[in-house]
């Protein structure tokens, strides 16, 4: 197994973080040229959220900033400890596939229990990787 194999998940959740960014951009740059709001009028989060009405990206953003944080952790953990196997880089992928999932409906549609879904199960993988390296750290 290529040892540099742990961090390609991480690069993939980089990029999805990366398109997110954007979406939000354009959005956001796009409601503010259309209904010509000066950017002095969403200086803080309050005044965007009362004038900028589709927070979609911007909310999604934010989620990539919560559950990833733990799953950024524990692949460095993973390496760190020698523990990068098959196992681990399976929840690694399924973890991004499932927050690929979760942004692309997010940023889209936005049906709530689909969504959910994604989240609880991709919530489910991360726990996982998490129970995994627990007990490879508990064995020594």
């Amino acid at each position: 197994m290529d040892e540099r194999s742990i961090w390609l998940p991480a690069l993939a959740m980089a990029g999805l973080t990366f398109l997110v960014w954007w979406r939000m951009f354009f959005m956001r740059v796009g409601q503010m040229k259309r209904e010509r709001i000066h950017p002095q009028k969403v200086a803080t989060s309050s005044q965007a959220q009362s004038l900028l009405t589709d927070s979609r990206a911007a909310d999604n953003f934010r989620n990539l900033f919560e559950l990833p944080v733990l799953f950024y952790l524990a692949l460095v953990v993973a390496d760190r400890v020698g523990m990068v196997d098959g196992v681990v880089l399976g929840l690694a992928w399924v973890f991004v596939a499932l927050r690929v999932a979760h942004s692309a409906i997010q940023v889209s549609y936005n049906k709530v229990m689909h969504r959910f879904a994604a989240y609880v199960a991709g919530g489910a993988a991360l726990w996982m990787l998490w129970a995994y390296l627990a007990l490879g750290l508990l064995r020594g």
